[in-house]
């Protein structure tokens, strides 16, 4: 299999998306709420693309409650941010009814939890989506949010290795940059919780580390931070290569992650163009 996780367009997998993934096999296909109508819908998609895919490629959603969700009322049950978490107790229930809500629906992985740390004066692009502000409370929390997903047999994603809660900016609009040198809060949450299956990556510039590229395509923080100080040895994936902080092509964003040490590729926006330029140049 290509090691790229896709979107697709709609709520209807196309002839021209089906004949494409028959050709060329994706690691996996990531669903939106673009996808995503009400339950018979997603569940016709999920046959078809269940019909398509290889046996061992993976349904991904990005779900964690909050304003990050795809699966919604009314025909899903609202979770609230992972910011409204008081306890451990809490944070499993969160997990398990996240992970027995996407696995029903037809999901192998999902996108949750985040172990950013809030940052006061920040971009609120994590804000409520992360545990808190202490590093410690973060890990716990996010601890029990990964083994509730897991106990409802689906893969969790810690996200966004190895920080994203002191970005200034949006890095869906623009390359953050992040130079302070003290970062052992930020890894903290990731390196006691490194034994998740899968780690999503941050498009930030950690100045300390590598002060041209972005952490998703950067060989020196994915070496010596995420698989060296961290310790993760996991899936390593992509955040969305479509987003604005990075420059390029969707295939030299795609291959620049794989060089980097990424594992799997994420293309989010489904346009066919994109993915084909993908798949083609992957597969060469």
């Amino acid at each position: 299999m290509i090691p790229v996780i896709l979107g697709l367009s709609g709520p209807v997998l196309l002839p021209s998306e089906r004949d494409l993934l028959r050709a060329y096999p994706p690691r996996g296909v990531i669903l939106f709420g673009r996808n995503i109508v009400e339950p018979g819908q997603l569940a016709a998609l999920v046959v078809d693309l269940r019909d398509v895919l290889r046996p061992d490629a993976v349904l991904m959603v990005d779900q964690e409650g909050g304003r990050v969700a795809r699966l919604r009322p009314p025909h899903w049950p609202e979770l609230g941010p992972a910011g409204a978490l008081a306890d451990a107790d809490a944070a499993y229930a969160h997990g398990l009814a996240l992970g027995q809500m996407v696995r029903a629906a037809g999901f192998d992985v999902a996108a949750s939890p985040v172990l950013d740390v809030r940052h006061e004066g920040a971009s609120d692009v994590i804000g409520d989506r992360a545990f808190g502000r202490d590093p410690a409370m973060v890990a716990a929390l996010g601890a029990r949010v990964a083994a509730g997903i897991m106990a409802a047999g689906v893969i969790p994603v810690m996200k966004h290795i190895p920080g994203h809660g002191r970005a200034m900016l949006d890095s869906h609009l623009a390359l953050p940059r992040v130079e302070a040198t003290d970062l052992t809060g930020e890894f903290y949450p990731f390196r006691q919780n490194r034994d998740i299956p899968w780690a999503m990556t941050a498009h930030v510039v950690f100045a300390a580390y590598d002060p041209v590229h972005p952490a998703t395509i950067s060989k020196i923080v994915i070496a010596e931070v995420i698989r060296g100080i961290i310790g993760f040895s996991g899936v390593l994936v992509s955040d969305d290569l479509a987003m604005q902080a990075l420059r390029g092509t969707p295939l030299k964003r795609a291959q620049a992650a794989l060089r980097a040490g990424c594992d799997i590729a994420l293309y989010c926006p489904g346009d066919m163009a994109g993915n084909r330029a993908i798949l083609e140049g992957l597969s060469a």
